[in-house]
């Protein structure tokens, strides 16, 4: 391979500059659409089926985490990810498509050693370290609750 053609396809590789700033201002406007769609779920439930805020707020997570799930199921989650990037997988909708994904793709192996074996492969790397992350800030926390309070 000579310098010109390495040139031509290393520059095919690379991002354009222009670019990142396309992709940024997406990714927070997609965050911006769940975010708004889940306050308007939340507002809907609080004052219009006049149900408390903590179930609310349930209802609601459990809301855009279904409304993600069937997006995913028919496809069009991947195209919503692809225009709006990280904006989409980062809140809890990005995880509910992680699970609904790892079911579809491994629902040919049957409900046990498909579905129910590789749904978590992904999501359960997640779950571990929120959980471990949680009971670190948890300590750290009570540690400096209780030093504070001893002082």
């Amino acid at each position: 391979m000579n310098k010109l053609s390495y040139k031509n396809v290393v520059s095919k590789g690379k991002e354009k500059s222009n670019g990142k700033l396309t992709r940024l201002v997406l990714a927070f406007m997609g965050g911006a659409i769940i975010a708004f769609i889940g306050q308007g779920l939340y507002d809907l439930y609080l004052f219009v089926f006049n149900i408390n805020e903590k179930d609310s707020l349930s209802l609601m997570l459990v809301t855009i985490i279904f409304i993600s799930a069937l997006l995913t199921g028919f496809g069009l989650f991947d195209k919503l990810g692809q225009i709006f990037g990280a904006g989409t997988f980062v809140p809890i909708s990005g995880f509910s498509n992680s699970l609904t994904s790892a079911a579809l793709e491994s629902r040919a192996e049957g409900l046990i050693y498909g579905i129910g074996s590789n749904m978590f492969k992904l999501a359960g790397s997640v779950i571990t370290y929120g959980i471990v992350s949680a009971y670190i800030f948890g300590l750290i926390r009570y540690l400096i609750m209780f030093v504070g309070g001893v002082i």
